[in-house]
C-alpha cells in the first residue's frame, strides 16, 4: 500500500435484496459494514400497461387537439351538406351515395398510413365529405321509397341501427387492435369492408344512372325558415352534442382520475352504443304509437339527466349506467326526429327529401362539430364535470320545445300539391284520378301525430 493511501479503503455495495446501499471498510486489520442511506439507487418496479398520467398541462392540451381532430370531420360535413341536398334532387340518390363510398375508402387508407397530426386531420376532414354524400343521399332515398309514415319510421330506425352497430363496434375494436396489433391494422380491415360495401352498391343501386326528382323540391332556405323543422333539427343537434362532447373528453378525464388500461378507454363507450342500438330499434316502432314529439321530449330529458351523472363515476364500472342512459336517450330522439323531418316536408312543403335531410344532417354535424371543439376547450378551462353540467342543463331546457311538434299545422297550399305528388302521410293514401283524390275514411286533417 502506498504511504499516501489511507489505512483503509471504502467500497459501496448495492443489495438487490432490499435495495439498500452499504459502505464497506476494507482495512488490513478488519472489515466493517455499515448501512448507508441510499441516494437514488432503488430499482424501479416494473410498470404494467396502465396509463395513469397526472392532470398536467400536456394532458390538458390533448383535450383541445383531440377535440379539433374529432370536430374536423363534422365541420367539413356541415359545410358540404347544403350542396349535397340540392344535388340529390337533380341527379338522384345513387351517384352521391357511391361517391361517398369512394371518398370514405380513400380517407380510411390515409388513416392507416398517416404518421403526423396534419395527415390525420386531413384524413378526418376528407371523411366528412364522404359522410355527407352517404348520409344525406341515404336518408333521402329511404324517405322517398317509404312514403308511408310508419314504414318510413321503421326503415329509418333500421338505418340508424346500422349507425349504432358502427358506433358499437368501433371504439372497442379500435382500442383493442391498437394495443395488441397496432394502428394500421384496424383501418386496413375497415378498408376491406368498405370495398364490400361499394360492390354491394354497384350491384343493387347501379349508381351510373341519373334519376332526378320528378318535381322541384322546396328550397333549402325556405325549409330552414320553418320553425317546426328548426325544432326537430335542434333536438337532433343538442342530443348528439352530448355524446360528441363526451367522446374526446371522457377518455382524458378517465386517464386523470381512473388510471385505465388503453383498451378500457374504448370499451367505456360500449354501454352507450348498445343502448343506442336498442333505443333506435324499439322506438322506431313505438314512437309512431306514443307520439314522436313525446318520445323526443322524454329522450331529451333523459339525455340531460344521464350526462349530469357521468362525472359522479369513480371507476369504469360507474360509467356503465350513465353511458347506457345517454345512448338509449339519443336513440329515442334520433328515431323520432328523423321520420318527423320527412313528415313535416310531406305536411308543409313539396315531398322532395334531399334538402330536408341535408338540414337534419347539418344539425347532427353541428353537434359533432361544436361539441368536441368547444368541449375540449371548456374541459381544459373549467373541468370535465362542469362541461357535463352545461350540456346536461341545455338538453333539459330544450326538451319542452318538442311539445310544439305534437300537432304541426299543414300548409294551406299543401292539398293542391298532394293532388299532383301522389304521396302519403302517416297511414293515409292519396291517388291521382283526374281532378280528384281519395283518402281513408278516418282522415282528420287536425289529428295529432
Amino acid at each position: 500500500m502506498s504511504p499516501l493511501s489511507p489505512s483503509g479503503t471504502f467500497q459501496s455495495i448495492v443489495s438487490l435484496y432490499d435495495n439498500t446501499t452499504r459502505l464497506t471498510d476494507f482495512s488490513p486489520q478488519m472489515s466493517t459494514a455499515s448501512p448507508m442511506t441510499p441516494k437514488h439507487t432503488s430499482v424501479t418496479p416494473p410498470q404494467d400497461k396502465s396509463d395513469c398520467p397526472k392532470a398536467d398541462d400536456q394532458l390538458l392540451n390533448e383535450n383541445v387537439k383531440v377535440g379539433l381532430l374529432f370536430a374536423s370531420k363534422a365541420t367539413v360535413q356541415l359545410i358540404t351538406n347544403p350542396f349535397i341536398g340540392p344535388l340529390t334532387n337533380r341527379i338522384g340518390y345513387q351517384i352521391p351515395m357511391f361517391a361517398g363510398f369512394c371518398i370514405m375508402f380513400v380517407s380510411t387508407i390515409m388513416f392507416a398510413f398517416s404518421s403526423s397530426y396534419t395527415l390525420l386531420f386531413l384524413a378526418r376532414s376528407l371523411q366528412g365529405v364522404g359522410s355527407s354524400c352517404s348520409s344525406v343521399a341515404g336518408m333521402g332515398m329511404l324517405a322517398s321509397v317509404y312514403s308511408d309514415d310508419e314504414e318510413r319510421g321503421n326503415a329509418i330506425g333500421i338505418a340508424l341501427g346500422g349507425l349504432a352497430m358502427g358506433v358499437l363496434v368501433g371504439p372497442p375494436f379500435g382500442s383493442i387492435m391498437y394495443e395488441f396489433v397496432g394502428k394500421t391494422a384496424p383501418f386496413l380491415i375497415l378498408a376491406v369492408l368498405a370495398v364490400l360495401d361499394g360492390a354491394l352498391q354497384l350491384f343493387v343501386l347501379q349508381p351510373s344512372k341519373v334519376e332526378p326528382e320528378t318535381q322541384k323540391g322546396t328550397s333549402l332556405i325556405t325549409l330552414m325558415k320553418d320553425p317546426y323543422i328548426l325544432i326537430a333539427a335542434g333536438s337532433i343537434c343538442f342530443a348528439n352534442m352530448a355524446i360528441a362532447m363526451l367522446e374526446p373528453a371522457l377518455p382524458i378525464w378517465m386517464m386523470e382520475t381512473m388510471c385505465p388500461r388503453k383498451w378500457q378507454l374504448g370499451v367505456a363507450f360500449v354501454p352507450a352504443s348498445i343502448s343506442y342500438l336498442i333505443g333506435t330499434n324499439i322506438f322506431a316502432v313505438l314512437a309512431h304509437k306514443m307520439g314522436r314529439w313525446l318520445c323526443s321530449l322524454i329522450g331529451m330529458v333523459l339525455v340531460g339527466v344521464s350526462i349530469l351523472c357521468v362525472p359522479l363515476a369513480k371507476d369504469i364500472y360507474g360509467l356503465i349506467v350513465p353511458n347506457f342512459g345517454v345512448g338509449f336517450a339519443i336513440g329515442m330522439v334520433d328515431s323520432s326526429m328523423m321520420p318527423i323531418m320527412g313528415y313535416l316536408v310531406d305536411l308543409r312543403h313539396v315531398s322532395v327529401y334531399g334538402s330536408v335531410y341535408a338540414i337534419a344532417d347539418v344539425a347532427f354535424c353541428m353537434g359533432f362539430a361544436f361539441g368536441p371543439s368547444a368541449g375540449g376547450a371548456i374541459a381544459r378551462s373549467i373541468g370535465f364535470p362542469w362541461l357535463m353540467t352545461i350540456i346536461g342543463v341545455v338538453d333539459i331546457l330544450f326538451a319542452p320545445l318538442c311539445f310544439f311538434l305534437r300537432n304541426p299545422p299543414a300548409n294551406e297550399e299543401k292539398m293542391a300539391i298532394l293532388m299532383d305528388s301522389n304521396c302519403s302521410m302517416k297511414t293515409r293514401s292519396y291517388s291521382t284520378q283526374g281532378s280528384s283524390y281519395q283518402m281513408d275514411d278516418d282522415f282528420d286533417p287536425e289529428s295529432p301525430e
